[in-house]
């Protein structure tokens, strides 16, 4: 009796794969933009002397998003990575419930980090599994066609939390985040087959998850991008961080905030695609380096507008807003480079590997977002400011690999 071939199903298409993982990627923004509304009307029910202390809510899911990768990418070496993503999805979704029922901000802290870390699941064994299927500039093509449809998600995340909270209130937040959680689950497990066979899977236990880990940080090419990563990841972060006080307290947007937020990424959203045609002819690396480059140009451009000219009203409004569209648009040419140059060394633990390259820039982000977004004085300077320092670092970095034709 013959043993059937692996996989057992044929694989999705191209345009289905990319939408799942686009989908899967968004568990994370979604978790984290669509929440914002809510946080004044938190911070007023639980915390009402220190309504502030209710942004920690964001904080407390990246860093359990961050930290939730470690182990779900051994796992998902292990185990598969159909399995590992399911049970990152239920843990997500458990979080959820108990956070609906959570009576302290505390309480709730808790269950939001939990959350970050079933968040986690999707994310790293929908890296991992792009991995196992595609190479080189087809990975990064893979990677820019999803960003460009996973960008409307947190354009329309703002947008749909102030619904559900003006309609149903805060709690119903989370209620939201169960019901998306077990549509993208159902959808993948229906549809997509695994993608690691049992002959590559790698022990779990100790020794080899720490030789994974050890592997990865002593790939140059891969710390190199790692590093660039953790900058590009640090400027957007710097802006979710800072963006509404500075559409609210500076530029008067008001209530209409989730509208100006959604028309910048949903304009960035062409990058992606755009990136996926230019990346076989150019390259990886040259496309992150103009994207860096016309960053640091344009960041710095508007700072010293906004320096000389000290914009008002419509102005002030529309200058930031058409600058953070470039913002995002740039970052599109860039972040699915990125972690296919990270990536591709590492084809034999790409579990392990997505998860050290997802965990350290997610978690080391904060600490570039957080002194930006407590810079905040009244002005946009601190978060141009982070983003002109971010943008050229990140194309300094990327001089360190100049051999690379990827």
């Amino acid at each position: 009796m013959t043993s059937r071939p692996f996989p057992p199903q044929t694989p999705l298409r191209l345009r289905e794969y990319v939408l799942l993982i686009a989908a899967l990627f968004s568990m994370v923004a979604f978790s984290i933009d669509s929440i914002l509304p809510a946080l004044p009307e938190i911070g007023a029910q639980l915390v009402p002397d220190d309504i502030n202390k209710a942004q920690l809510l964001i904080s407390a899911f990246v860093i359990g998003a961050g930290l939730g990768q470690l182990i779900f990418g051994p796992l998902s070496d292990s185990m598969g990575r159909r399995f590992s993503l399911s049970m990152g999805m239920l843990l997500y979704m458990a979080a959820a419930f108990a956070a609906l029922w959570a009576q302290t901000l505390e309480t709730i802290l808790f269950w939001r980090f939990v959350q970050g870390l079933g968040a986690a699941g999707p994310r790293t064994c929908g890296m991992a599994m792009t991995r196992d299927l595609y190479e080189g500039r087809q990975m990064a093509r893979v990677n820019s066609m999803a960003f460009g449809f996973f960008v409307f998600v947190p354009a329309v995340a703002p947008m749909i939390g102030q619904w559900i909270v003006l309609g149903f209130g805060w709690r119903q937040m989370f209620t939201a985040y169960i019901l998306l959680a077990a549509m993208i689950l159902g959808w993948f497990l229906l549809r997509q087959p695994e993608t690691l066979p049992p002959e590559r899977r790698r022990p779990l236990s100790l020794r080899p998850t720490l030789q994974a880990f050890r592997l990865v940080l002593q790939t140059r090419v891969t710390l190199i991008y790692m590093a660039i990563i953790t900058l590009a990841f640090g400027q957007l972060m710097s802006f979710i961080s800072s963006a509404q006080q500075i559409f609210v307290d500076v530029l008067g947007a008001g209530t209409n905030f989730p509208y100006y937020f959604a028309m910048v990424t949903v304009f960035s959203a062409a990058s992606g695609f755009l990136n996926a045609q230019l990346v076989m002819r150019l390259g990886m690396r040259r496309l992150a380096l103009v994207g860096f480059a016309t960053q640091t140009v344009l960041a710095s451009l508007t700072l010293f507008a906004w320096w000389v000219l000290a914009p008002e009203g419509a102005f002030a409004l529309w200058l930031f807003c058409g600058w953070a569209t470039t913002l995002f648009f740039l970052n599109g040419l860039s972040f699915g480079n990125l972690n296919a140059l990270a990536i591709q060394p590492l084809g034999h633990v790409a579990g392990t590997a997505a998860a050290v390259i997802g965990a350290v820039p997610t978690v080391a982000a904060i600490a570039i977002a957080a002194p930006v977004g407590l810079a905040f004085n009244g002005t946009p300077f601190p978060l141009l400011i982070g983003v002109v320092l971010c943008s050229a670092i990140a194309w300094a970095l990327m001089q360190l690999d100049r051999g690379n034709m990827n």
